[in-house]
Parts: structure tokens; sequence; C-alpha cells
């Protein structure tokens, strides 16, 4: 029979409900909240400053630091065990190279951009709503930036392609499940970010990330919605 029908009554392609808004952290210099369904994702974004310690610092351009990380009641199941850990590592990394295409720091010799992302519910795609938040915040601290990133999970599901797959989908145990998050650039089609974690043919693979690509806009356009309405609430005021 198969995974014929998804079990939160979605399309294939159809995204779990969003929401976005930025400049939500008063002391940042930029900052940004999105949810995707039940997962919620804060990230707040301090520099340029000087980076320490010095041999650190690169003298032709500042250089992006990111820092992932899930609150101890975030999670489905267990708590999550504070402090840094070997996932959190990972994803920082991967975050900080999904947006460093799109981040301009040539104006900021030996400086830093730092980005904190904090997750405050998660129900999978955490890392795709950790970096879509991240990306809004940057703008939203005025960094250069050629564009935003948008990002967002495909994969496999049984017998099945679709689109930003839940917590009971990825748990899904009747048959194989691949979960592919990916992170795009609108502007140029490039994409910055693709994992892969699962069972997942060549053919099936090009498919999901072709769903994904046709997604993508929707994600991209809250993103700049609650860009704009930030600074319309300015203007108005």
């Amino acid at each position: 029979m198969g995974y014929s029908q998804r079990l939160d009554g979605r399309k294939f392609d159809e995204l779990r409900p969003i929401e976005a808004k930025a400049g939500v952290i008063k002391n940042a210099d930029g900052s940004a909240f999105f949810r995707i369904g039940k997962t919620s994702a804060y990230a707040a974004v301090y520099g340029p400053r000087e980076l320490y310690p010095k041999f650190m610092q690169d003298p032709s351009k500042g250089i992006l630091r990111c820092n992932y990380s899930m609150m101890p009641f975030s999670g489905i199941g267990e708590r999550v065990r504070p402090g840094p850990n070997r996932r959190a590592r990972e994803i920082s990394l991967v975050t900080e190279k999904a947006l460093s295409p799109v981040v301009d720091l040539r104006e900021f010799p030996n400086a830093v951009v730092d980005v904190f992302i904090e997750l405050s519910q998660t129900d999978a795609g955490s890392r795709c709503a950790g970096i879509c938040a991240a990306s809004m915040a940057l703008a939203d601290a005025g960094i250069p930036m050629k564009d935003l990133v948008a990002a967002v999970s495909v994969g496999r599901v049984d017998n099945k392609i679709l689109v930003d797959l839940d917590y009971n989908e990825e748990a899904y145990e009747d048959g194989p499940v691949a979960d592919v998050p990916i992170a795009v650039i609108p502007s140029t089609q490039e994409v910055s970010l693709l994992q892969m974690d699962g069972e997942i043919s060549k053919e099936e693979l090009m498919q999901a990330l072709e769903l994904g690509q046709k997604v993508i806009p929707q994600i991209i356009e809250i993103q700049r919605k609650a860009l704009k309405d930030k600074y319309a609430i300015k203007d108005e005021q």
C-alpha cells in the first residue's frame, strides 16, 4: 500500500504553516524569529566587531561565525542536554557554509559577525528553520548581503517524494526514509546547503530537489515580508 497520505493531512508538496518576524530581540544588532510547523528558531546577530584572539583575524575581510543550540526542553522526547555537542557544532558549521555565499564582509577587515541561533521548539527541520531565521537576522542587522537564503527539508518517505518532513515522517518505520535539508539562494538558484540522511536513489533525489526549488519562493516571500513589515511599522511611528 505504501505511504499514501501524510499523517498531518498535507499534500506531498505542501509546507507546514510558517510564521516569521524581524527585530524580535532588542539588544541585538539584528534579530529574527522563524517558525515552520512546530519548529521555532530565534536568531540574534552581533557585530561587526573586532575579532579576538587577533591570530584569527583576516586583514582582507571579516568572518561570519554561527552558533546553533537547542533549548533543554525544545525537543520531542528526552530533555536536550545544555551546552555544545557534536550535532550542534556540525549544524553551526553547515549554517555558516549556507550563509557565507550571500554575506559580503570585505568592508570589515579583522572583524567578526556573530550569529546565535536558539531553537525553542523542534519537530524536524530545525537546521532549516535556523538558517531562515539567521538569514533574516543578518539582513535586519544591515549586514551587506547579495540575497536572503531560504532552507527547507525534502526527501522520501516509503514510496513518496515530499517536502518539509515532520518528526513523525522522519521516524516512519514501515518503509525507507530519507531527509535532505537544502538551502537555496533565490536570485541565482544556487544550492548552498545539501545534506542527506537515509536511503534515496539518484532519480528520487533529483525529484526531491526539484520539489524543493518549487516551494523555496513561498519561504523567501514570507522572509521578505517580515523584514518589510518591521520597517513599515517604523515608518508609521
